[in-house]
């Protein structure tokens, strides 16, 4: 049965990896894949409780698209007022070396306040209206997901790793945000410096499409600032009420709800039909977050079934460095999803709180994943947004994060020896 269920996985991972090959969508593939693995899983278990299992993992994802679909709903409505045009109206250089830089250091920096997921979504609306030629936008962007999730490492709130091992009493805030901050602008850095290499030129510049709609500069700085209010108070919601991201991103989707009908009440419903809430989610991408919900299922599947805490129980007993076992466990959270194979490793271990193997656990399940573009939530997100395919992150982003990687790995061993 566990064979069937990892063949079953390698073969849709191929699939989704050579999606355009096959002529064959994502979000159907990870979706088939998802299901027939916990079929298989339910026609050979003799587990009463299954079916609990099944629901306890689906509450989880749950949780993850829902704020997903709620980040991406005000990010299109901040874009339905042309609110994105005060940051894009700022940058006014079309040299591509330092949009590049702006835009890196702009996702590192959002996705530490808010989260590497919610910046990769705005920054994805950020650099197509700045980068309108296909190609330079999708280094960009493979640029933002390296970025972003650099970013989110030395957070406690900028990526879900760093916030379970928060939760866990496995790291404190002040140890994520010290010891890790170094090794993360590296990761980010030195992707950033080899692009500077590759990059040259200027972007053309086109005229961008305007809406069709009327928006008064007063509207549009309102819904600019209260959605990106919303967007900030989501970690804030969730350290004092300690309810899940989710509901704080649904309850900042509420206000901007309310807020939006009551500026557009006097307009005609044609007009008013523009710039509302339901017009935004119609524009949202949901054929990537049901990809998102198949691929989680699959993982979820693996993780029932013991296949993620057995591969690292194998690692500690054939490999003991556990330097070298942080780094492999952050590649495979490339491949598999990272949020179960840190539970599984932190099932493993009983390290004290402040332990070098949590930080070293941090950096690399927070950052390996930008490794393949369906390795991190913020990879996931562009590629459904831009359509950027497998393939083509794999042949010109993945070398970049990986040595990105890897070269803040090293900077975090010697930055420890330097201060011992």
């Amino acid at each position: 049965m566990i064979s069937l269920i990892i063949i079953l996985f390698i073969i849709g991972y191929l699939i989704i990896a050579l999606e355009h090959s096959f002529s064959i969508n994502k979000a159907g593939t990870a979706l088939l894949l998802g299901v027939l693995c916990w079929t298989v899983y339910a026609l050979n278990s003799t587990d009463t409780h299954l079916t609990d299992s099944l629901s306890h993992h689906l509450s989880e994802i749950s949780e993850i698209l829902f704020f997903l679909l709620g980040a991406m709903t005000i990010v299109e409505l901040i874009d339905a007022h042309d609110g994105f045009d005060l940051i894009t109206e700022k940058i006014t250089t079309t040299n591509k070396r330092y949009l590049l830089v702006i835009v890196s250091v702009l996702a590192f920096v959002l996705s530490a306040v808010l989260d590497n997921l919610t910046t990769a979504i705005v920054m994805a609306t950020v650099v197509k209206k700045v980068i309108p030629e296909k190609t330079d936008r999708y280094y960009f962007l493979g640029l933002v997901i390296i970025s972003a999730n650099a970013g989110g490492c030395f957070s406690p709130i900028g990526d879900v790793t760093t916030t379970m091992l928060w939760v866990a009493n496995k790291l404190t805030p002040i140890t994520i945000i010290t010891k890790l901050f170094i090794p993360s602008l590296v990761c980010m850095s030195v992707p950033l410096a080899f692009s500077m290499i590759k990059i040259k030129g200027n972007v053309v510049v086109t005229e961008t499409d305007k809406k069709t709609g009327h928006i008064s500069s007063k509207e549009k700085t309102l819904i600019f600032a209260l959605g990106l209010a919303c967007l900030l108070f989501v970690p804030v919601f969730k350290t004092i009420t300690h309810l899940p991201p989710y509901m704080g991103i649904l309850f900042g989707l509420g206000v901007m709800w309310v807020v939006t009908e009551i500026i557009h009440k006097r307009k005609d419903d044609f007009e008013k039909g523009k710039f509302s809430v339901v017009n935004a989610i119609t524009k949202t991408d949901v054929p990537s977050v049901l990809f998102f919900l198949g691929i989680l299922l699959a993982v979820a599947c693996l993780q029932e079934v013991h296949v993620l805490k057995n591969a690292a129980t194998f690692l500690n007993t054939s490999i003991g460095d556990l330097r070298i076992i942080s780094v492999v466990i952050g590649l495979l959270s490339a491949v598999v999803d990272n949020v179960p194979l840190l539970a599984a490793t932190m099932g493993m271990y009983d390290f004290p709180t402040d332990d070098k193997f949590w930080e070293m656990m941090a950096y690399c399940t927070g950052t390996g994943g930008s490794c393949l573009i369906i390795g991190s939530a913020a990879g996931v997100a562009v590629m459904g947004i831009e359509n950027i395919s497998f393939s083509w992150y794999f042949k010109n982003i993945s070398w970049l994060a990986f040595i990105g990687y890897i070269a803040g790995f090293l900077m975090y061993n010697l930055q420890n020896f330097i201060i011992s």
